[in-house]
């Protein structure tokens, strides 16, 4: 079973400090949701609250419709993985699986039945008898989610989990956690601050900052669609042009800037006056000549093999550094520091956006 969280105008202060703005969202039963922002924006605790180890300053918490207001951690239908997973280690990999239903006065044989059941979902058959010690990060990672799941859980609260792996470790966990929500069918409701962990586990994304909710939506809405400046900056790479925003149709706007007037998609947020042009280094095309709109003179400077693509930086003439991105297929031609070229971007996929929701 899964269940649906909602969260009504929720904060949360620490004294004179708010960690948690006003949040709305919903949380849909069954998705792997992810709150994905930089340390301290409040993403943490709002999973705290979310598992009654923290109360809410005001507004509601609802799972499964049920207002969860004074109702203590093991009285919700919620299970937390910390960030240091908080295995025992004295005990078996099945003691710590099947820890919750002892508590819970479940006899023995069953407990070991289910625990083996659990260890074959997360793809850790044979390992009941081996202590916590003799498994890998990832085998530990894959134990703590079992022994979640064992109380039978309809939502799965995990903050952090992947941070302390290493790279290949992270990558191949995305997968596992993935794999294990979609066979579990629990909500999954994921804490990070890594951006491609959040847009390659998730069905929607809640990007945060200083308390406040910017942006819910899928990962690719997330990175190709960003409501304002902070979440454009956050996810993902930009050249970004400071400028005021001119005439407006269907859409588009001229913007003009130190290094010329350019035409781009006009945000939400930005209705007129100064703000920032965005442009992703992917979408950044290097030519010997200038085109006909958005183009602007550059001297390469560095060029930086990045493996899957080649990352080409240049300065403009009014001093501003600006990246493109030249696939790595054998077909580009890369140009040695020093070149005088044209960084040019297509109106389409450039966003004139406001710095942020309290801009």
């Amino acid at each position: 079973m899964s269940a649906e969280i909602q969260l009504d105008d929720v904060c949360c202060d620490f004294g004179a400090f708010r960690a948690v703005d006003h949040v709305n969202v919903t949380v849909k039963a069954g998705e792997f949701f992810s709150f994905l922002g930089p340390s301290g924006c409040g993403k943490t605790t709002i999973l705290r609250m979310i598992s009654g180890f923290t109360d809410p300053s005001s507004g509601v918490i609802r799972i499964a419709g049920e207002d969860v207001q004074g109702k203590r951690p093991n009285q919700r239908p919620t299970a937390l993985i910390f960030q240091n997973l908080a295995l025992f280690p004295l005990m078996t990999v099945a003691e710590n699986i099947a820890f919750g239903l002892e508590m819970r006065g479940v006899d023995k044989t069953k407990r070991r039945m289910r625990a083996e059941d659990l260890l074959k979902l997360v793809d850790l058959p044979g390992a009941a008898d081996k202590m916590v010690s003799q498994l890998s990060g990832g085998q530990k990672q894959r134990v703590a989610i079992a022994r979640a799941l064992a109380v039978e859980p309809q939502v799965m609260l995990l903050d952090e989990p992947l941070s302390a792996l290493d790279l290949k470790l992270r990558q191949n966990m995305r997968a596992e956690l993935r794999a294990i929500q979609k066979r579990t069918g629990v909500t999954f409701i994921f804490i990070t601050h890594d951006q491609g962990e959040a847009l390659a586990m998730s069905d929607r994304v809640g990007v945060m900052s200083q308390g406040r909710l910017q942006q819910v939506a899928d990962p690719r809405d997330i990175y190709n669609n960003p409501v304002n400046g902070f979440v454009a900056g956050f996810v993902g790479e930009n050249n970004i042009f400071a400028g005021t925003i001119g005439a407006a149709a269907a859409g588009f706007a001229s913007f003009a800037s130190p290094e010329g007037t350019f035409r781009a998609r006009l945000g939400a947020g930005a209705v007129s006056g100064a703000a920032k042009l965005y442009v992703r280094p992917e979408h950044t095309v290097l030519s010997a000549m200038a085109g006909a709109e958005n183009s602007v003179a550059v001297t390469v400077g560095d060029v930086s093999f990045e493996g899957s693509f080649i990352a080409v930086s240049g300065q403009s003439e009014s001093g501003l550094h600006l990246t493109a991105e030249i696939r790595n297929d054998g077909s580009a031609t890369v140009p040695a520091p020093g070149t005088k070229l044209y960084m040019g971007f297509d109106p389409a996929r450039a966003a004139i956006l406001p710095d942020h929701d309290k801009a």
